[in-house]
């Protein structure tokens, strides 16, 4: 099991520094819930006294459709509640620690993508001034991860073969497509029958429930040999889920379900999936998510590291948390230029199917202040008091 020392530097914060930024993508990403054009991202920047930072990214999307959280909201959440909770948490420990952050947040309730930018920052910060890597705190255990592609909706299956096709040509070791009702099963068999032997699997994004013909669409999907079928009923139907997965053979893996560690064993102890995306954000911070990683392990349940189109300060998270050792399925951890022409740092490029873990000390990536100049579009500093 990963270890989550409490042992971390302490840390004195100054001020915070919520920026948001707006970075074109650089083709449109469709799913369930609708269509992206760019990715509007609230960063949370933490200053020391001494001089020091510490970088974290919320991945709360433009509208509360993927969860109940929205960007506009999260800021104000860390805004009036999160950001002044922490700071006189701290004056009255005279510092912050990482492992610390939920706890003087844990009287407000929900927002945990917000929560976890913050603990991200302060994580960051903690780790630059110890000298140490993400990866090393997390528990990484390779130096390098597997990576595969989310695939979104696209408007034809001519397009969807090319777009599939361009990349594996660029290494990448899975494939995932996104899937709704009535575009599932005839995408998914002209994409397996052009491509016979890559890892394929799909993303439902709680789109589908138990009605007859929905059940029929996914049992279909059984003969195309698919890694897993991701989330295909809503977030809070456990119980759906297990009934599903006795009635399909393709493995069941929750997202949006999976909030904790503790719900993570629910999940699997009930048969609701045999497999778990794990994403950071959703769960409440990175050290939440090396737990809900640890509970997959204890329960020989395999797991992956999800993507919510961060920038490469939470892909550099992301890619150290996928290199913990029950991660064993490529995760969403594409290369930059998956989404960005330019992205906010230097750009993380696949090699061979692979990205290399930062081990530079915390996160191990900085903003371009270049990038950051020409993508920011709001900058609020809160100052402890």
């Amino acid at each position: 099991m990963s270890p989550l020392p409490t042992n971390s530097r302490p840390v004195r914060i100054d001020a915070v520094e919520l920026r948001r930024v707006c970075l074109p993508l650089v083709t449109p990403f469709r799913t369930s819930f609708g269509t992206d054009d760019v990715r509007d991202a609230l960063l949370v920047h933490v200053l020391l006294d001494d001089g020091g930072e510490g970088w974290g990214e919320c991945v709360a999307d433009l509208e509360p459709l993927y969860s109940s959280e929205h960007v506009d909201g999260a800021a104000e959440t860390l805004r009036r509640f999160l950001i002044p909770r922490l700071l006189a948490w701290q004056r009255e420990h005279e510092g912050t620690q990482p492992e610390h952050v939920a706890s003087a947040l844990d009287r407000v309730q929900g927002h945990p993508m917000a929560k976890g930018a913050l603990e991200m920052a302060v994580l960051d910060a903690s780790l630059r001034s110890a000298g140490r890597s993400f990866g090393e705190r997390l528990g990484a255990v390779r130096a390098r991860v597997d990576c595969g592609v989310s695939v979104g909706i696209q408007p034809s299956v001519v397009d969807l073969l090319d777009t599939v096709a361009g990349y594996l040509d660029d290494g990448y070791r899975r494939v995932k497509l996104k899937i709704e009702p009535e575009h599932d099963v005839e995408p998914v068999r002209a994409v397996r029958a052009r491509f016979p032997d890559v890892m394929l699997q799909v993303d439902a994004n709680a789109a589908y429930s138990l009605r007859d013909d929905h059940v029929a669409a996914l049992r279909a999907l059984d003969d195309f040999d698919l890694a897993l079928v991701e989330q295909p009923l809503a977030p809070d139907d456990l119980l759906g889920h297990a009934t599903l997965a006795g009635r399909v053979r393709t493995p069941i893996c929750l997202d949006e379900s999976i909030t904790s560690a503790r719900v993570a064993e629910l999940a699997i102890t009930i048969g609701a999936c045999s497999i778990v995306n794990i994403k950071a954000g959703r769960v409440g911070g990175y050290l939440e998510a090396v737990r809900v990683h640890d509970a997959c392990a204890t329960l020989d349940t395999p797991a992956w590291c999800g993507g919510m189109l961060e920038t490469g300060l939470g892909r550099a998270a992301n890619i150290a948390l996928a290199a913990l050792p029950n991660f064993t399925l490529p995760g969403d951890t594409s290369a930059s230029a998956r989404y960005f022409a330019e992205d906010l740092t230097e750009p993380f490029v696949l090699d061979d199917g692979r990205l290399a873990v930062p081990t530079g000390p915390g996160l191990g990536v900085a903003p371009r202040p270049e990038a950051l100049r020409a993508f920011t579009t709001a900058v609020e500093l809160i100052r402890d008091h």
